[in-house]
């Protein structure tokens, strides 16, 4: 899981819901997810709502901590 929206930059807990990602996890936030219409601009895949992971598994199962912001 990314810690962060891949167009806007902005910081992304991975237990915060309101995320979009591709098949490939490109990862995006509800306002880009509809300005990009829901189409992925990196694969053209459709974004759909990430699932969130629960605040006791980060511990042992931690998220990613490498940044992907692309901007734009």
């Amino acid at each position: 899981m990314r810690p962060d929206w891949e167009r806007c930059g902005a910081d992304l807990p991975a237990h915060v819901s309101g995320a979009f990602i591709c098949s490939f996890e490109c990862t995006f936030c509800a306002p880009c997810a509809e300005a990009l219409d829901d189409t992925c601009p990196n694969c053209g895949g459709e974004l759909v709502d990430r699932p969130t992971r629960a605040r006791k598994l980060l511990e042992k199962h931690a998220a990613s901590t490498e940044r992907r912001y692309k901007g734009g």
